[in-house]
């Protein structure tokens, strides 16, 4: 967990993506995970408080519906991911936002 913390913290995109030993997608942690669980925080790991099966983008989709797809689900970051289910990417709404993507 501490890890992740330190991920987090230096990224600033408010998300970490878990991944098992081949680099698939095993969930993610977002700031909401690490309040819903500030009690035993730093007990845990990671892949214990992982969001799993997040939303996910393929790297192919156009800005706009990945846009879309945060809006209808009420969320602020998309991980691509490829056909291995491998994180390849991430879209924040703020990036879509200044890019003028509608």
């Amino acid at each position: 967990m501490s890890e992740a913390l330190l991920v987090m913290s230096a990224k600033g995109f408010g998300i970490v993506a878990v991944t098992d030993t081949a680099g698939t997608l095993a969930g993610i942690v977002t700031d909401g995970d690490l309040r819903r669980n500030m009690a035993d925080l730093l007990a845990r790991t990671a892949g214990q408080i992982a969001t799993r099966d997040p939303v996910t983008v393929t790297p192919d989709m156009l800005a706009a519906q990945a846009l879309a797809v945060m809006n209808e689900r009420k969320i602020s970051v998309l991980l691509a991911v490829d056909d291995a289910r491998r994180p390849v990417g991430l879209l924040h709404v703020c990036d879509c936002l200044r890019a003028g993507v509608i």
